[in-house]
């Protein structure tokens, strides 16, 4: 344990070091100036500190203030030595954080008995602070496995809707990446664009509940089938509804409105402009912008320049013009990512533009 003791007598500090060193296991510093001091205690956190009141500069208060000001020393037992009987002296050193009260001159006996009193409070504290950081240390393990057992579980579910889909699992991943380089952008919190990344391969949950014959048609979808098809939005809410996380809610609003528009023309509730979750309309722009450049049982896929094209195009109208700005502006990253992944697009536009 180390203590640290400063006085401007040479004398008292000789003293306190004699009635001290039959402690075990302790050290002791000693210095005759408080701005010293402040300087050392800025690089070393010691167990104890005893502080004389009256000296040059600063007075013992003055230390003891600017010591409690600093995070390490918010629990240090701080001893004040005074010849000082005033009330009022006493009153200021407690209100500014000391502990003990020692008076001058002082019993030997007695303050090795107070400091020894004052040590083993320390060393408590200092086993409680460990104990406290080996049980966070714990949990925030535990908390990681789950974490991570949760992320495998969409990601395993996500891909199998994908393969049913006639699609490879690339699709939900390259989604996922640019829902997240778009949340980035328009300066979502990094917690907040973890979510999106992970909430997003959920999106169409709902096709687990919707006909081979509609899900895989290669043509067109008749009016009665493009009705069916849509009602993957509402299964998908429906498997997602009333979840107790926080990633569960925002893969619920996403899976409710990715479908949107910005303009009100989208489905299945028609909501428009900011009325839309806006991670619903960041996934909206990347699941549409990676559907047209993957090839479709419906469509050839289209290139990458053509999609990007549409997208921009659909600013204030299907999508939310700030998202595409967003989008605009992270291009290049967009691009790199799509061209490093397998099956872009090299055909153009065919005559279906988007996934029902």
């Amino acid at each position: 344990m180390q203590i640290l003791v400063v006085d401007d007598s040479k004398s008292i500090l000789v003293a306190i070091s004699a009635a001290l060193s039959t402690i075990p296991d302790i050290r002791v510093t000693t210095l005759l100036h408080p701005m010293n001091a402040l300087d050392l205690c800025a690089t070393t956190t010691y167990d104890l500190v005893m502080v004389d009141y009256t000296m040059p500069v600063m007075t013992g208060v003055d230390l003891i203030r600017a010591l409690r000001q600093r995070d390490d020393y918010q629990h240090v037992p701080i001893v004040m030595l005074t010849s000082e009987s005033e009330r009022s002296v006493r009153l200021a050193a407690i209100e500014a954080g000391a502990t003990e009260f020692l008076s001058k001159p002082f019993d030997a006996l007695e303050l090795k008995a107070r400091i020894v009193n004052l040590l083993k409070l320390r060393r408590f504290q200092l086993d409680l602070a460990g104990q406290a950081d080996m049980l966070q240390r714990l949990v925030d393990n535990a908390t990681a496995k789950l974490a991570a057992r949760e992320e495998e579980i969409i990601w395993r579910l996500a891909r199998a809707i994908e393969y049913r889909d006639g699609c490879t699992g690339d699709h939900i991943s390259r989604v996922a990446q640019i829902s997240t380089l778009l949340a980035e952008e328009i300066g979502m919190p990094e917690t907040q664009c973890r979510m999106i990344y992970l909430a997003t391969p959920l999106h169409d949950v709902g096709k687990i509940g919707i006909a081979d014959g509609v899900l895989t048609k290669p043509g067109r979808l008749t009016s009665e089938e493009l009705v069916e098809m849509r009602r993957h939005v509402e299964i998908g809410v429906r498997i997602l509804e009333n979840g107790s996380s926080e990633l569960l809610q925002i893969a619920e609003g996403i899976a409710a409105g990715h479908h949107e528009k910005w303009d009100g023309t989208g489905y299945p509730k028609g909501l428009k402009g900011s009325a839309i979750p806006i991670e619903a309309r960041i996934v909206a722009i990347a699941d549409v912008f990676e559907a047209l450049c993957s090839h479709r049982p419906y469509k050839k896929a289209w290139t990458l320049q053509a999609a990007r094209e549409h997208i921009l195009s659909e600013a204030g109208r299907h999508f939310d013009p700030e998202c595409v700005a967003a989008f605009a502006r992270r291009w290049p990253q967009i691009e790199a990512l799509m061209t490093e992944s397998e099956g872009a697009g090299h055909e153009e536009p065919a005559p279906r533009a988007a996934v029902a």
